[in-house]
């Protein structure tokens, strides 16, 4: 399958997990790695999966790699009927009133183009026990398993 993963990054971390993912699916799949700031919302290509990591900033904004191409999007306002996303959120629940909102804006912007998310959002809480990679692997592997159903229908 061709993926492609969109970050959405303010410190690095989702590009770091981004860069993570992209290594564990590459040996099955053709994975493209980009920063969301990087990419134009024309872009999208109905043939490729695409999984968008994106952590919060502030007040559950999304983070700055991030606004750039929410404001392309906003602009441009393509139809992105056919593209199928799946989205992995990064938060803290110590800011328990915007925990992990970066993502979801992502996601709505994505569905209210149009886009079909396949699952459910995942989101890592950085003051969990877990660390991120330990979750978004086996995530991952499940929303590629459930695209590649979809495109086989």
């Amino acid at each position: 399958m061709d993926i492609t993963i969109l970050y959405g990054t303010e410190t690095g971390n989702a590009e770091m997990l981004s860069e993570d993912l992209q290594s564990h699916l590459e040996a099955n799949h053709d994975v493209e790695l980009s920063n969301l700031s990087d990419f134009e919302p024309g872009s999208f290509d109905k043939g490729r999966f695409y999984i968008v990591v994106c952590s919060t900033y502030g007040d559950g904004e999304l983070p700055a790699s991030a606004q750039p191409f929410a404001e392309a999007m906003e602009a441009a306002k393509p139809d992105l009927s056919g593209i199928h996303f799946a989205i992995f959120g990064m938060g803290d629940t110590e800011y328990e009133d915007t925990f992990a909102n970066g993502s979801k804006r992502m996601e709505d912007l994505l569905v209210s183009h149009g886009a079909r998310k396949v699952g459910e959002r995942l989101i890592h809480d950085a003051s969990g026990p877990d660390l991120a990679e330990d979750l978004a692997m086996d995530w991952a592997d499940a929303r590629v398993a459930e695209a590649e159903s979809l495109v086989d229908a």
